[in-house]
């Protein structure tokens, strides 16, 4: 009976959605409190799911009793499990930010709801066209979320999604299609027996829906160059919509990526068919030094984080492709600790714009004497982003670095070591943008001249004071106080354990998103250990 709970996670959160909507006709606050249990029932669902993973291995579920190929099934594996409580962990802790941020407002909630849904679908489908309708279900829930402040700039963002991914999710379906003309399946499994059986690595459908299907997913996954939806959605979406959206969208597409490689295509596939593995790499390195050196040039905190998630997602791109085990488990890896260090990132940029109106790197001089609990969280995961050991930002790097090297040893020319030379020299990139904002928290002095954050009524606009100078957004800059620090903003929530200007329960998810970037930075053996049984079986 244990597996009637995979059927749960995805219904739960779906059945949820219609009851801020179809209750809220008659009550108007209704929606939080769904949302909240909702999202908290998912939680325990996904636990019992990886409780039994652990205990018994991994377990399915045929939809109305139908078995596959005919019939959807539902599975379960370590894989899908490390991304399932990544999901799960991610909508709580947001949805509690988002309880004081905004948006409000019951088809909010209802939307948030049907997101989680959508996410957990993608996780746990064993076939490939479910796999679009989840992929459905998610793009067209963010494209509402990221307009749901109703602001022009956010729905102008929310179009540009909206076209981009229409374009992926029919390309991703053009791939089914081929892979259904060859095969004559859609269940994954099935799909790579006949692929063997049927029509071999070489067939010219094969090869073209892998080719429909990476290209569709690259769009949702935003690698470079088909990313420039990514940093105006991040940028323009509420900031309770970006922290779940940069954490969980492209996470969930790139874990779909490698899900379908590995488990529908096979690394047989990729070493039948150089070209097309060769093309993937390129494409992903190039992602990888663009990313980094777009974000570098960034003045505003949320664009430039999702440039670097252009970079972060470039590197899973080349663990991909490069087809060996240290690199996938690399990839895997850096997936779940990209997650987790972009949640707590965004969730950081969030709390300090809802206390003191910061968006700004130039609006960011002492902040850490304001606001030092979210602002050392903030650093602590920016260095963790670098990849600076403890934290599993490292972890990651070092996995596919290693894997790129080893493939360029083993044969694959220069293409592997190009992998690993990009990795060094995006690293380089993102140090030089976390090392700025680092010197804007803690060594951009109030009171010191120049550029380090002038005492208001002494710098250069004219006496008026920085909280009216003009930021590169078209935004006035926030107010000051005496002493040069950013000033809470009016109504600005208190904690009554911490200084800073945020609430209590965003904080403490902001710390647990620390404590996890670090803790499992020291996991190395556990996590390899932890992902074996799927390297074993791709790499069989």
């Amino acid at each position: 009976m244990t597996d009637v709970l995979l059927p749960l996670a995805v219904v739960v959160p779906i059945v949820a959605a219609t009851l801020p909507l179809a209750l809220g006709l008659r009550y108007d606050r209704v929606g939080w409190p769904i949302a909240a249990v909702g999202t908290t029932a998912v939680a325990g669902i996904a636990a019992a799911i990886a409780a039994e993973v652990v205990a018994n291995g991994p377990f399915d579920h045929a939809l109305g009793g139908f078995l596959p190929p005919v019939g959807i099934e539902l599975v379960a594996d370590r894989l899908s499990v490390a991304v399932l409580l990544l999901v799960a962990a991610v909508s709580v802790a947001t949805l509690a930010f988002a309880r004081v941020a905004g948006p409000r407002g019951n088809p909010f909630y209802s939307a948030y709801l049907l997101l989680v849904g959508g996410l957990v679908g993608m996780t746990l489908t064993g076939d490939l066209f479910n796999l679009f309708v989840f992929l459905e279900i998610t793009g067209l829930t963010t494209y509402a979320l990221i307009a749901s402040d109703r602001s022009g700039a956010s729905a102008y963002a929310s179009l540009k999604y909206l076209v981009v991914g229409t374009v992926g999710a029919s390309l991703y379906l053009l791939g089914v299609g081929y892979v259904f003309l060859a095969t004559g399946t859609l269940n994954m499994l099935d799909v790579q027996a006949q692929i063997v059986a049927q029509a071999g690595y070489g067939d010219p459908l094969v090869r073209a829906s892998y080719a429909f299907i990476v290209t569709g997913l690259a769009l949702k996954i935003a690698i470079f160059p088909v990313h420039s939806w990514q940093p105006d959605a991040y940028q323009r979406a509420p900031d309770s919509v970006t922290t779940i959206v940069a954490a969980l969208v492209s996470t969930t597409s790139a874990y779909a990526l490698i899900r379908v490689t590995y488990t529908v295509f096979t690394v047989d596939f990729l070493a039948a068919n150089e070209g097309i593995a060769t093309a993937l790499l390129v494409v992903s390195t190039v992602s990888i030094v663009a990313g980094s050196a777009l974000a570098a040039m960034q003045s505003n905190l949320k664009r430039m984080f999702a440039y670097s998630s252009v970079a972060q997602f470039g590197m899973i791109g080349a663990a991909v492709a490069l087809a060996n085990e240290t690199a996938l488990l690399g990839g895997i890896v850096h997936l779940i600790g990209h997650g987790i260090m972009k949640f707590g990132l965004f969730l950081g940029i969030g709390l300090l714009a809802l206390g003191y109106g910061t968006r700004q790197m130039e609006d960011l001089a002492s902040a850490a004497r304001a606001a030092p609990y979210t602002s050392g969280g903030v650093a602590v995961l920016g260095l963790a982003l670098v990849g600076i050991p403890p934290s599993i930002g490292f972890l990651g790097k070092w996995y596919i670095g290693v894997g790129a090297v080893d493939a360029g040893l083993a044969g694959g020319g220069a293409v592997g070591i190009a992998v690993a030379a990009a990795i060094f020299v995006s690293t380089l990139f993102t140090l030089s943008y976390v090392a700025r904002l680092l010197e804007r928290f803690y060594f951009a002095g109030a009171g010191l001249p120049g550029d380090h954050g002038e005492v208001p009524g002494t710098g250069d606009d004219g006496g008026r004071g920085d909280d009216h100078a003009a930021t590169d957004g078209g935004e006035a800059s926030p107010a000051k106080t005496a002493d040069g620090l950013p000033a809470p903003v009016e109504g600005a929530p208190r904690s009554s354990l911490v200084p800073d200007r945020v609430p209590t329960a965003p904080l403490l998810a902001l710390g647990l998103a620390v404590l996890a970037t670090v803790a499992l930075g020291f996991g190395g053996f556990a996590l390899a250990e932890w992902f074996d049984p799927f390297l074993t079986e791709a790499f069989a």
